[in-house]
């Protein structure tokens, strides 16, 4: 499957559909509505607000929430946190609001429910000309293309509005983006929710200490604002020594059929395949050390964040046990051509890897630099003993394959949409991925052993 490289922009694209009087006149599921934001009593108990203001008013019948932004920028979002008990929503059929546009220039809002962990979040968009109202509805038995569940509704952890940037003509002040937010309510009953057989269920990222089975965020020394997930397999002891899979996220991005954070606490690929034993996984950053931060869209500095991967992963095996012959780079999207863009950036980072798996795209397809011609120049750095590639065509990857000079294997998730959560179930490119895996780790080479050992 060839997921085109427009990808990367981060748009809110969809089929945009304007409101009229009667999308607010009933809602669009059945059965009694429960309200879900009674525990919110100020705009301090709600979560992220990014480039907006939130004002909340408790004082008529219903709440409302009103969302303003004069900010021109492609991220604009408020969070409404689920209760520190969370939400009962395993029987509900939709989560759902009205929504105001009372500013004077057309919004594109995008209505997300979002799960605790990894890629799962169903959302719905739709275009509001100033005046309109319309109820949006997020089904949270939604699934992808191939029938695997986005979401478990058991385990929600927000609810997130996005407003896109509003424009005026040619040289004007964009126009303020004002939404008023109403009736936030789970409705429809349905039979409970069960997990597909084989699931697995990520650990939630924790600001905490390392621990075996806990993915945490960890911090090198020297840094402040910028972090990666570490992962420490639920078998890990102290003493003892781990492959390790180092795993780069892909961009901030968000479509109806894409919730993607750009952060390293989405990385889930190396959770799957390792199912959470005998390996260590690091969720890694894009990193700009000049601005200390995490890069949610980009490369950051390419050179700082190959920098970054080195040090996180010799940390690794200096402090936990990280198998210095056991090192793969894995990615999704950006995440993915980061294998090679960053992976294989100069001779150091690229003698770490044993092996290489890369999900919906791969280096050298043009995007950000990362050309064909330069992609080729790279791959000749690799120095592993095999490499795996899902959901990409050969004809796209085999020029640098050649150079590579590794067996390649290409599988079809089937999963049909631009996400990861193919990695969390026991479908057959998955139990293949990990086969590749564990087959390659008990695997040796002079030559590589050799390289590795000179750097």
């Amino acid at each position: 499957m060839k997921i085109k490289g427009s990808i990367f922009a981060m748009a809110l694209m969809g089929s945009a559909m304007v409101a009229t009087a009667a999308d607010t006149s009933k809602a669009q599921a059945g059965g009694d509505a429960v309200p879900l934001w009674s525990h919110v009593r100020r705009v301090s108990d709600l979560g992220e607000l990014r480039n907006m203001t939130a004002q909340w008013d408790a004082s008529q019948s219903e709440p409302v929430l009103r969302l303003t932004s004069s900010i021109s920028s492609r991220a604009l979002w408020a969070v409404i946190p689920a209760p520190k008990t969370g939400w009962d929503l395993a029987r509900r059929a939709a989560v759902q609001c009205e929504m105001i546009n009372r500013g004077t220039a057309p919004v594109t809002i995008m209505f997300w429910v979002v799960g605790a962990r990894g890629w799962d979040a169903v959302g719905e968009q739709a275009k509001l000309e100033p005046g309109l109202s319309r109820i949006f509805s997020c089904k949270l038995r939604a699934s992808f293309p191939d029938g695997t569940p986005k979401l478990d509704p058991g385990q929600v952890r927000q609810v997130q509005i996005m407003v896109s940037e509003t424009k005026g003509p040619p040289g004007s002040t964009p126009s303020p983006a004002v939404v008023e937010v109403r009736g936030l309510v789970a409705v429809g009953e349905v039979p409970e929710w069960k997990r597909p057989p084989g699931r697995l269920d990520v650990p939630d990222v924790e600001d905490a200490s390392p621990k075996a089975g806990h993915r945490v965020r960890y911090r090198l020394n020297s840094d402040k604002g910028i972090y990666c997930i570490l992962n420490l397999p639920e078998d890990w002891q102290p003493g003892r020594k781990y492959p390790v899979i180092a795993e780069l996220p892909g961009n901030i991005y968000y479509t109806v059929g894409c919730y993607s954070t750009g952060l390293p606490d989405q990385c889930t690929i190396g959770y799957g395949m390792s199912q959470g034993k005998g390996v260590i996984c690091l969720g890694l950053p894009f990193v700009d050390r000049k601005a200390a931060v995490i890069a949610e869209s980009g490369w950051g500095n390419a050179d700082d964040t190959a920098e970054y991967t080195v040090n996180m992963v010799e940390e690794v095996c200096a402090k936990f046990g990280g198998d210095r012959q056991n090192l793969f780079i894995t990615g999704f999207s950006r995440g993915a051509i980061a294998c090679g863009y960053i992976g294989l950036r100069n001779d150091r980072i690229a003698a770490l890897w044993k092996g290489m798996h890369c999900c919906q795209h791969y280096d050298g397809d043009g995007w950000g630099s990362a050309t064909r011609p330069t992609a080729i120049e790279r791959a000749r750095r690799f120095r592993g003993l095999g490499i795996f590639q899902t959901d990409n065509r050969q004809k796209d990857v085999q020029p640098m394959m050649d150079v590579m000079k590794a067996p390649v294997t290409l599988v079809g998730s089937g999963l049909g949409a631009h996400a990861t959560a193919m990695f969390l179930d026991d479908r057959p490119s998955t139990k293949q991925l990990r086969e590749w895996f564990w087959k390659l780790c008990g695997k040796t080479s002079e030559k590589r052993t050799l390289t590795t050992n000179s750097h």
